[in-house]
């Protein structure tokens, strides 16, 4: 659920409580919360069911949309609040360290974005217990792993919440779709189609 702060001021109050300046300062004084840019404050479940849409996240950086327009993206912090307790048989969240860092190229390339579900030997399984918060660099190669389990056994419950740099970019009423997430769909629908 993007922009989850837009339509509940419970969430928009929340995540602009003072109590988490001290996040905001990890990435700089310019930087801001950016709950009305990108995907803005994201609340996920992923559950695995048959049929279910969001069992698991395939791997993505969160810089697609500057890569789209041919610009390196600007540092962004991911800061995720987690409300199961989440074992790496659970699933979850894998990070492959130091991709923050990486050039273009292989940005754009390394995997096929949000589609390519396979493990890397790189990459580290974030586990939480409810109530922990995690924070990672958007620009870091990441995806969610699909739980061994099945039925209410695998439920995964966290939100996301932005910290941004670089120049602000509102999405406003009557935003249209970007192209690249219709490429996206379209990939999952023809190319990847039953994975």
């Amino acid at each position: 659920m993007p922009f989850s702060s837009v339509f509940s001021e419970t969430i928009h109050s929340f995540v602009r409580d003072e109590r988490f300046e001290p996040i905001r300062l990890l990435v700089g004084d310019d930087a801001r919360v950016g709950d009305e840019e990108k995907d803005g404050v994201v609340f996920n479940k992923f559950v695995n069911v048959k049929g279910s849409v969001y069992g698991r996240l395939g791997w993505h950086t969160d810089g697609l949309r500057d890569l789209f327009y041919l610009r390196m993206p600007q540092q962004m912090l991911n800061v995720g609040l987690h409300f199961d307790h989440i074992t790496r048989e659970d699933g979850g969240l894998r990070l492959i360290p130091g991709t923050h860092e990486q050039g273009f190229l292989s940005m754009c390339f390394r995997f096929p974005y949000f589609v390519w579900h396979r493990e890397s030997r790189h990459e580290i399984c974030v586990e939480t217990k409810p109530g922990d918060l995690t924070v990672h660099d958007g620009r870091l190669w990441h995806r969610v792993a699909r739980s061994a389990k099945t039925g209410s056994a695998s439920i995964r419950r966290s939100m996301y919440v932005p910290y941004l740099t670089g120049p602000y970019e509102p999405k406003g009423k009557g935003s249209k779709v970007p192209l690249y997430h219709h490429l996206g769909r379209l990939m999952r629908s023809f190319v990847f189609k039953g994975d």
